[in-house]
């Protein structure tokens, strides 16, 4: 018996859930289906698919594009296809170059849906054995993180983290020596959209508080996680 495979169909048209839904079950698939961005970001919190079909222009705060991000984030692994109803995609690939695996135009006939998620997955596939995906550890000096196990350790002591504290880690290390900006870091934390700059900055600074109390040597006088007033934080060894 073959082995059963999942899929995440996100789109806020449930007669179109419906179709793909059934097109991905013929072929095998067990489907979770999400009619928002937001309702997306919940399931793939804590699960993931073989493959998502994610709608471009959800409707909400969280749009198709932020969906793909928060897969590539916390499921390198898992391929995504764009699907839109605009003949046009220049703007969005342009936007996630090499972050989606294909896309589909609506309305999609079930064998184009087939050929779509098949070359998608065996694109994913082959990125992770060529490695091009990031890799599931991270050394930056003492720092070293196993994004398998979920642990973070510095010379050698494992680091008692929160998931969001890890997740910042994470972030921070992922980008050095680039500078994150207050919003960027809440997304990566909290897969939050903060309304404004003001709000960003309110909220990251408090998980940036826990974690140098982790890293740190001496939290009040911070050298890995360094802010620089105004623009943002970087993690340096």
């Amino acid at each position: 018996m073959a082995e059963l495979r999942r899929a995440l169909v996100i789109d806020d048209e449930e007669q179109i859930c419906y179709v793909l839904s059934k097109t991905l079950e013929r072929i095998g698939f067990i489907v979770v289906t999400a009619s928002s961005g937001e309702e997306a970001l919940d399931v793939l919190r804590d699960t993931p698919f073989d493959v998502a079909i994610v709608d471009l222009n959800l409707g909400g705060h969280v749009d198709g594009l932020k969906v793909v991000e928060a897969i590539r984030w916390r499921w390198p692994a898992m391929a995504a296809i764009i699907l839109t109803a605009h003949g046009s995609l220049e703007s969005a690939v342009a936007a996630i170059r090499q972050r989606v695996d294909g896309y589909l135009l609506k309305p999609a006939k079930p064998d184009q849906v087939r050929k779509a998620v098949e070359e998608a997955i065996e694109r994913r596939s082959s990125l992770q054995v060529q490695g091009v995906e990031q890799k599931r550890v991270i050394q930056r000096g003492a720092f070293f993180v196993d994004l398998e196990q979920h642990l973070a350790s510095r010379d050698g002591t494992i680091l008692d983290l929160t998931p969001q504290e890890f997740k910042l880690l994470v972030h921070l290390m992922q980008n050095a020596p680039k500078v994150i900006g207050p919003p960027e870091l809440v997304r990566a934390v909290r897969d939050y959209d903060p309304e404004d700059m003001v709000e960003a900055r309110q909220i990251i600074k408090w998980y940036i508080h826990r974690l140098r109390q982790q890293v740190e040597p001496d939290a009040s006088k911070p050298r890995h996680i360094v802010n620089l007033r105004g623009v943002g934080y970087k993690f340096q060894e």
